[in-house]
């Protein structure tokens, strides 16, 4: 096992206690953020959108990081967009090279977004900004499809 791995391990555990405990959904979804951004260095803005109730934009939900304009965003529009458009993760390592990228800070370089899905149905997703290039490898996106899947009965 490589220390990457070991380090998604332990931080999948602590994310099954935490959707286990008893606080709410949106204090639970906000102390995960907190520890996906203190437990992965490339990790910089990490936050969570949630589907409305029409299931056509995805609204900001509990995030670490700075403050983004983007509060809403249509499905289709941008890397959050397409990834619940098409209900799949998107990872993109350089955001500079993406023709459908809505930037939330100039520090950015790369994102990756997982959808949350549930029954078939888009319930929200994690969207992980970096401010390294191409910082995210396999492991990442397996983890954080592991997290989406544990997170998904808490929308």
């Amino acid at each position: 096992m490589t220390d990457r791995s070991d380090m998604f391990s332990a931080l999948l555990e602590n994310v099954r206690l935490i959707v286990a405990n008893d606080s709410g959904s949106s204090e639970k979804l906000q102390v995960i953020c907190q520890m996906l951004t203190d437990g992965v260095q490339h990790y910089d803005w990490v936050g969570f959108y949630l589907t409305d109730q029409a299931g056509r934009n995805l609204v900001l939900g509990p995030f670490v990081g700075e403050p983004t304009d983007h509060v809403q965003i249509p499905f289709g529009r941008g890397i959050c967009g397409q990834a619940a458009q098409r209900r799949e993760t998107f990872l993109v390592q350089d955001v500079s090279k993406e023709a459908n990228y809505l930037s939330c800070s100039p520090r950015v370089r790369s994102e990756i977004v997982v959808p949350v899905i549930r029954k078939g149905e888009v319930l929200g997703e994690l969207d992980i900004d970096s401010h390294q290039l191409s910082p995210f490898a396999k492991e990442d996106s397996e983890f954080l499809e592991r997290v989406a899947a544990l997170v998904s009965r808490l929308f």
